[in-house]
């Protein structure tokens, strides 16, 4: 029996509480479920430690992968959707490229020209990280909305990405030949992806940014439905279609600046969970694929993190080594499926 769109969305509600619960119930240090409770209902007769643990790093830790992974996958949802091209994905016009840049110039170039690596900057030099990574990829972001104004062909615009995609990795390179050792290896630990930098404020002001970007993601389900239809058949029905273009990239390119700056570059979440959505819904109307790609996104982010930092590890494994585990497969089955038909 074929099981209703309502269903498979309570479904995925419970498992992305399920989830939850099970981020802040498993870890390095073992918590009983009814401290964890208390805790989260303000008793403070709990051990200081325990409060610690739960409210300083696996509450934050938690919040953060779930609006990361719904931001990044309606960010491939989107990229796919104007480029009609179901291997294409956040970093596919090199805005993760760009924020990867910034953070480069900012952690390579602190030791060379102030004589500080940025890692032993503490809090200020996790604020530098995030500016700088907001900075580079909205330059870039800037860059390809301008030449999305010159051209009219998705495939030249998408080509037009990936080369900047080269030319940012390329100055990244250059960089780390003239850079202390130090700073290289705060650059490389950044670039493995880590839900676990934001707390505090910048994890309220994340989660702020993240929860006001996707409710208006919302508003373009209209636009993308129609761009499936083929430029001709949109544009009779009256669709603008270099400012609807224009729109769907700045939606998500903002989405994946934001979670770039603080989580740094998370691979395959937005490439594969699109594809899962499709697969679970069994359809290409962004009605159901824009919410239903959301929850699928926090779910999978939730599962990466979890396995992440699993119990028995010393610390926790980098979340692109999990990310692409999961997402690797998925990719792999898309393209043989693409060739059998």
């Amino acid at each position: 029996m074929r099981t209703s769109s309502p269903t498979k969305f309570i479904l995925l509600a419970l498992s992305i509480v399920c989830l939850f619960m099970l981020n802040l119930l498993l870890g390095t240090v073992k918590i009983p479920f009814h401290a964890i409770f208390r805790i989260l209902i303000g008793d403070e007769q709990v051990s200081e430690i325990w409060r610690n643990i739960i409210l300083s790093s696996r509450v934050p830790q938690a919040l953060t992968a779930t609006v990361a992974g719904a931001g990044l996958a309606v960010s491939g949802l989107q990229m796919q959707t104007v480029f009609r091209n179901p291997l294409a994905g956040p970093s596919v016009l090199g805005i993760s490229n760009g924020a990867s840049l910034g953070v480069a110039f900012v952690v390579l170039m602190s030791g060379s020209l102030g004589g500080v690596a940025l890692s032993r900057l503490g809090y200020i030099g996790d604020v530098a990280i995030s500016v700088s990574a907001i900075v580079g990829s909205l330059a870039v972001m800037g860059l390809i909305m301008y030449v999305s104004q010159k051209v009219r062909g998705n495939v030249t615009l998408l080509i037009i990405g990936v080369m900047i995609g080269y030319m940012a990795n390329a100055i990244i390179g250059v960089l780390k030949f003239f850079s202390a050792e130090e700073d290289i290896k705060a650059y490389v630990v950044w670039g493995l992806g880590s839900f676990s930098r934001v707390s505090g404020d910048q994890m309220l002001l994340f989660v702020v940014l993240m929860l006001c970007m996707l409710p208006l993601s919302m508003l373009l389900v209209k636009t993308m439905n129609l761009l499936l239809l083929g430029d001709e058949y949109a544009r009779n029905l009256g669709l603008n279609l270099r400012r609807s273009r224009l729109l769907v990239i700045l939606c998500s390119g903002v989405l994946v600046a934001i979670v770039t700056a603080y989580c740094g570059p998370i691979m395959f979440i937005g490439l594969a969970v699109p594809h899962l959505c499709r697969a679970v819904f069994r359809s290409s109307d962004h009605r159901l694929l824009m919410p239903g790609t959301m929850m699928i996104g926090a779910s999978l982010s939730l599962f990466c993190n979890l396995v992440a930092r699993m119990p028995g590890f010393e610390g926790a494994m980098p979340v692109n080594s999990v990310t692409a585990l999961v997402g690797a497969p998925v990719i792999a089955s898309v393209l043989f499926k693409r060739r059998r038909e």
